[in-house]
Order: structure tokens, then C-alpha cells, then sequence
């Protein structure tokens, strides 16, 4: 009570300084309050960085131990990060890598990138994390659910791939789109034993061609009279008795061709054996 007393005798005392101390102390306050930025919804978050992979399909339990459990390890020791967080789900992985405070999100951004380089050999074969485009944790504005009676979910999934998609990028101001769900479009080999083995084929010639399925090749180029002829071998194509037709070997002088040893349909779903 003593030292409030005092402060109020001061105060009378002196009310000139205290009279332009509080004028002072307003303007400069107006001042600070013209320079300031202001948000609607500002961003009280940490700078953070998300990774996101495409599972192609995988359980949410194979996506947790597979996937995300690996990139969670990876960016736990990168430097100046503070938490991870993810979440595993049919499909889809994402990992929420946040930094200390002040921390500039583009090197936050490169720090996490030079971490991904090493689960090359850590993730299964043909998953690869990307991260999510920069933008606030206000960004996730809109959730697009599609159903149909008729359509598949396969059919679906090529839908919203080609066509909601690249619509929706097309709309300014927005930086990512994310499809979660749905069939991924297969063309699927279903081997024959008995016909392989009849034909001398085996499972690694088989794989092999299946592995260049509907590609074109270069053959380089003719020139003739001063013009450049490319020549190029067109082989992609969607046409299911087209890829039944791709050489496989020979075998006794005669070509053997996929569609003599296995059929070529299109699926969405792992099948093993013959159909």
C-alpha cells in the first residue's frame, strides 16, 4: 500500500509529466496501430511442413508401419523441429513436421527434403513422399466427397484424376488438390502356368515385359536432303488385345506373344493365378 500511496503522490505532484507521459504513450500507440498488420484469421501455428504419400491402396495399418512410422523416424531429427505429428488412413500418410518458432519455412522446407533423399531404401517400392505446397494451416478450405449408383469407385477415382482435379487447380487461388480414396486403374498380366510352361516362358521374361507394357521407343533419326526424320516406334495404347499382342520371346522360330501365355484385363485389385 505504501509504494501505491507513493506513486499517487508523484503523480499530484507532478501531474504536467504524467498529463504528457499519457498523450505520448496514446500516440504512439495510434502509430503502432496504423503499421500493424492485420489478419482475419491470422496463423497461430508453428512453421510447419507436410508430407504427404500416396500408399496405392494400402491398408491404414500397412500405412502406419510401412510408411508413416518411416518418415516420422526420418524427420525426428532434423534440426530445430519441435513435434511431428501424422495420421494413417486408407491409403494415404500425412506427417505434420513442426519447427521452432521463428524458424524460416523455407529452410524448414529443405531440411525436410534432404531428409526424404534417405528413405529411398526405407519406403516399399514405388512409394514416394511429397511435400504439400506452402500455404497457412487455414488453407484446407473445402472437402469434394463423390459417390455415384452406377459408376465404380475405380471409375470414379479416374474422374476425379482427370477431370475434377485439373478444374479445380484451374480456379485461382488454389495451390494443392489431394485425392484420397477410390480404385487406382490397373492393367493386370494374369499368368497361365500351364501355357507358360508349355511355351518355355518364364515368370522373370514375363515380368520383364510387363515392365515395358505399352511404351514407345526411339529408333533416332533420317536425314535426307537437309531435313531430320525422327523416328519413333508407337507402341502405347490402351487396347486390351493390343497389349495381349506384345512379343515375349521366341520360342522353336515361332513368336510368342503375351495373350499365349496369360490374359490382359483391367482390374483394381492384387488377383494371383489365372483368371
Amino acid at each position: 500500500m505504501d509504494f501505491i500511496n507513493g506513486i499517487i503522490r508523484f503523480s499530484l505532484k507532478n501531474q504536467l509529466y504524467i498529463l504528457l507521459g499519457a498523450v505520448l504513450l496514446v500516440l504512439g500507440g495510434l502509430y503502432s496501430s496504423q503499421k500493424m498488420d492485420i489478419d482475419v484469421f491470422p496463423d497461430l501455428t508453428a512453421p510447419t511442413v507436410v508430407i504427404m504419400t500416396d500408399s496405392h491402396g494400402m491398408a491404414a495399418e500397412e500405412v502406419e508401419r510401412l510408411v508413416t512410422f518411416p518418415i516420422e523416424t526420418a524427420v525426428n531429427g532434423a534440426t530445430n523441429v519441435r513435434r511431428v505429428r501424422s495420421a494413417s488412413m486408407y491409403g494415404y500418410s500425412f506427417v505434420w513436421a513442426e519447427f521452432n518458432w521463428g524458424m524460416d519455412i523455407f529452410r524448414a522446407r529443405q531440411i525436410v527434403s534432404e531428409k526424404m533423399v534417405t528413405l529411398n531404401d526405407a519406403l516399399p517400392e514405388g512409394i514416394t513422399p511429397v511435400m504439400a505446397p506452402q500455404s497457412s494451416v487455414m488453407g484446407e478450405i473445402l472437402f469434394v466427397g463423390m459417390q455415384a449408383d452406377t459408376t465404380s469407385m475405380m471409375e470414379l477415382r479416374t474422374l476425379a484424376e482427370w477431370v475434377l482435379k485439373p478444374a479445380i487447380l484451374a480456379t485461382g487461388g488454389v495451390s494443392q488438390v489431394t485425392i484420397i480414396g477410390g480404385d487406382y486403374k490397373q492393367y493386370q498380366i494374369l499368368a497361365d502356368p500351364q501355357k507358360m510352361d508349355a511355351y518355355g516362358v518364364t515368370m522373370a521374361e514375363l515380368e520383364s515385359v510387363g515392365q515395358t507394357f505399352s511404351t514407345n521407343s526411339v529408333g533416332g533419326v533420317v536425314r535426307d536432303f537437309g531435313n531430320e526424320f525422327a523416328l519413333r516406334g508407337i507402341a502405347r495404347t490402351t487396347d486390351l488385345d493390343e497389349l495381349g499382342a506384345t512379343f515375349v520371346k521366341m520360342n522353336n522360330g515361332k513368336p510368342i506373344i503375351v495373350s499365349d501365355v496369360a490374359d490382359v484385363v483391367i482390374g483394381s485389385a492384387v488377383k494371383m493365378g489365372h483368371a
